[in-house]
């Protein structure tokens, strides 16, 4: 039989100023481990994605990732502490409980790709 074991999932997440996209991942806590030809490899522990110098806006405004975490409240205050909606001029919102089993806030990034970060809460 053959083996059909998977490694990884990466999407290309749109950046409307690349190098503004860039600082902002690394400035949320993501490492760039690669950044060559247009493409910037993001990650940060176990997950990751690929960041693209293209950027259509209704691809953008219509794009969401999930970024599920052990401790939402940390990755809410860190974003808080580093000011990363005054500095980047982004939307940040408070942490709310959500029917679904999670608490999460929403991000948006400077393209207007829309980030929920979430802890599950059972």
């Amino acid at each position: 039989m053959a083996n059909l074991r998977t490694v990884e999932l990466k999407a290309f997440v749109p950046a409307k100023d690349f190098e503004q996209s860039k600082r902002f991942y690394q400035d949320i806590g993501f490492t760039m481990a690669s950044d060559s030809d247009g493409i910037a490899y993001f990650h940060h522990e176990n997950v990751s994605f690929l960041l693209q110098q293209f950027y259509v806006k209704e691809l953008a405004e219509n794009l969401m990732m999930h970024l599920l975490v052990e401790d939402v409240d940390a990755w809410h205050v860190r974003l808080q502490q580093a000011d990363i909606a005054g500095r980047y001029g982004v939307k940040l919102t408070p942490i709310e409980a959500r029917p679904w089993r999670m608490r999460d806030f929403i991000m948006f990034d400077p393209s207007g790709v829309l980030w929920r970060i979430a802890q599950n809460t059972d």
